[in-house]
């Protein structure tokens, strides 16, 4: 008997070890998303005043997706289909949460029935956090702690302030937009992106000894337009007021982004985490002093210059660096990739890509994957080469070879039928699938709800 117990003992300190073995191999994961950040606001992207040597360094350590996308031209919903790994327009989430919805009992949110990315590292064990700015949903429904995040520091809705004194102008994070810790408000008093950074180290500070993954969603760029005394006056030189801003602004978030990558590196955890970083929609020129060149349009509209924005992403221990690709991916890759990296499945139903097989070479690039967009009266679809974008007031779409002319300076509908009718069927058949947009800015929409606003 005893040595049956003995046996069990061991057999018992075995399999422990071995899971403590399979943890130690599961990678971290980080998901890095800057708001408004332009796709020329990168040093990267050859940016001429920007200085992001951290952001520079994850695209240079890893993969730069030069045609990488976004869900949407606006906040709510890209971040609806980042979370979710499926176009927002399958739930209704087309547009911001706004004052308007199609009827009173609607919930503006990611419905309960759509599993986050956050639900499911957490379903396979990783501690989970957020950093940041929340914008798929005001209610308590939706609140972080009850969509997958163990611990959640920052605020609910599109905007904050970033510095608490009044010279700044209205406080509107106070109080009816407030910083929150998990459900409870806090007074903050640190330039906010630097609060962010701050949580973030801290909370891989906490958990380095156990697999995590943690959402940082800074609100730089986004307004309002605010910078720190000691940012201002570095870039001091540059003479346009708001573009010294968003350079301030940018220098400081990609300042926190290399505090949390050297908290990885402290902890020796920088190869086998998974980084990603990009923004949530392309640059607003005139309302932030953003620039998206050489794309056409801004945040808003589904020009490139609203949906294509900087995308890069590391894991140094399965990923080779330096590489750059042209292939088009989209924000909803994210979920797919960081899942299976965990050693997780999803089901057919997710819209993303697993990019990790075809970055490390085991898979082949799909040569017929098209991405699509719906926004209010916008739409458009593009393939590997081509993009046809339409409007409800056009008489007719407009056609691209997006491939090379990424500007979409040339409108090739009628010298190239074939290739717009292509197009045109496969949105057609993707677009009859959607529900209709449940809520937003659209004054044609029936209710009011005054608590809603931001963007």
């Amino acid at each position: 008997m005893r040595m049956v117990r003995i046996t069990r003992s061991a057999i018992g300190i075995l399999l422990g070890c071995a899971s403590i073995g399979m943890a130690a191999t599961l990678p971290n994961v980080v998901v890095l998303f800057a708001d408004d950040l332009g796709y020329a606001d990168v040093a990267y992207h050859g940016s001429p005043d920007m200085v992001t040597p951290h952001i520079d360094s994850i695209a240079r350590n890893g993969v730069q997706f030069s045609a990488g996308y976004v869900t949407a031209p606006v906040c709510g919903p890209s971040r609806a289909g980042l979370r979710t790994g499926i176009y927002q327009n399958r739930f209704g989430a087309e547009d911001n949460p706004g004052p308007y919805k199609v009827r009173e009992d609607v919930k503006i949110g990611i419905p309960s029935e759509m599993r986050t990315m956050s639900e499911r590292m957490k379903e396979l064990g990783y501690a989970t956090g957020m950093v940041g700015k929340s914008h798929t949903g005001n209610g308590a429904d939706f609140h972080p702690n009850g969509s997958g995040y163990d611990e959640f520091f920052g605020f609910i809705n599109g905007a904050s302030n970033y510095r608490t004194d009044t010279q700044w102008g209205k406080k509107i994070n106070q109080p009816t937009n407030p910083i929150l810790r998990q459900r409870e408000r806090v007074e903050e008093t640190e330039y906010l992106t630097d609060a962010f950074g701050r949580e973030a180290v801290s909370f891989i500070d906490r958990h380095h000894e156990e697999p995590f993954f943690l959402y940082v969603p800074f609100n730089a760029i986004h307004g309002p337009m605010q910078g720190t005394d000691h940012d201002l006056a570095m870039f001091r030189n540059i003479k346009d007021a708001k573009r010294r801003l968003a350079v301030a602004m940018n220098f400081n978030l990609d300042q926190n982004v290399g505090r949390i990558l050297t908290a990885l590196r402290k902890h020796g955890l920088e190869e086998n985490t998974l980084v990603v970083f990009l923004s949530d929609n392309g640059g607003k020129p005139h309302g932030n002093g953003s620039l998206n060149t050489p794309l056409r349009g801004n945040k808003g509209e589904l020009w490139d210059g609203g949906i294509r924005v900087p995308f890069c992403m590391q894991w140094p221990s399965r990923v080779k660096g330096g590489q750059k690709l042209n292939f088009p991916v989209i924000s909803m890759d994210i979920l797919p990739s960081v899942v299976a990296a965990a050693g997780g499945e999803v089901e057919a139903g997710v819209d993303g890509l697993n990019l990790v097989p075809l970055l490390t070479g085991a898979a082949a690039f799909p040569p017929d994957r098209y991405l699509y967009w719906r926004f209010n009266r916008r739409w458009a679809i593009r393939d590997a080469e081509w993009k046809l974008i339409g409007d409800k007031g056009w008489k007719q779409p407009q056609l691209f070879h997006i491939s090379e002319d990424i500007g979409e300076s040339r409108d090739l509908y009628a010298e190239r039928p074939q290739v717009a009718e292509r197009l045109q069927a496969s949105y057609d058949s993707w677009s009859a699938g959607l529900m209709p947009k449940l809520w937003g800015w659209d004054k044609t929409m029936p209710v009011h709800d005054p608590e809603m606003g931001g963007e």
